[in-house]
């Protein structure tokens, strides 16, 4: 069964690889998810990935073109992952797995929130390009969400996908201030009620 890529870096950067670009991305990805995106200037990704100032630039524009980058790969990654455990399982075992994962990963060592809702504080203006990239992000984890519980012939797949996004959103606070133990098992519950509803 596939493994769901959430926003953990050592495990989803990129693969640093011999393109420049490949480097930026993967030496970015880690900062900004471990220092987080303010804190993290153009001149130490560029020193940490290995390139000129000129190249850097050349890839990447501005900081928030490399923050788009940033978030979209992570997407990427999540959709890929998600289509494949969709395609594995049946619906609503999906969504279950799919919430266990975020269960772990949520109480588990390196983890600074969700990368989405961290660039989205950090990035408070809702007309800028990187909430454009959070929202997009927001809108395809709904409907997908939502099309398995389609597939699982759910009564109410659109009322509940937006309760399971509201109570993704919850897990990923709770999972950094609570028992992990209690979390777990009260987001496992809460899944499967929703699910079977």
């Amino acid at each position: 069964m596939p493994s769901i890529p959430l926003e953990l870096p050592g495990a989803l950067a990129p693969a640093p690889g011999g393109r420049p670009r490949d480097r930026v991305l993967a030496t970015a990805s880690v900062l900004f998810y471990t220092v987080g995106i303010r804190a993290v200037g153009i001149d130490r990704i560029i020193a940490e990935a290995g390139v000129a100032k000129a190249t850097f630039y050349h890839h990447f524009p501005t900081k928030d073109a490399l923050v788009c980058a940033y978030l979209a790969d992570l997407h990427d990654r999540q959709a890929a992952a998600f289509a494949a455990l969709a395609s594995s399982v049946g619906p609503v075992d999906a969504v279950l797995v799919m919430f266990d994962a975020l269960g772990e990963f949520t109480c588990g060592p390196g983890f600074r929130g969700c990368a989405f809702v961290n660039a989205a504080v950090e990035y408070p203006d809702p007309a800028s390009p990187v909430r454009a990239v959070v929202a997009d992000h927001r809108r395809w984890y709904a409907d997908a969400v939502r099309d398995v519980l389609v597939a699982a012939e759910h009564p109410r797949p659109a009322e509940t996908a937006r309760m399971l996004v509201m109570l993704r959103d919850g897990v990923v606070i709770g999972g950094q201030v609570d028992d992990p133990a209690a979390v777990r098992a009260t987001l496992r519950a809460a899944v499967t009620a929703l699910v079977a509803a």
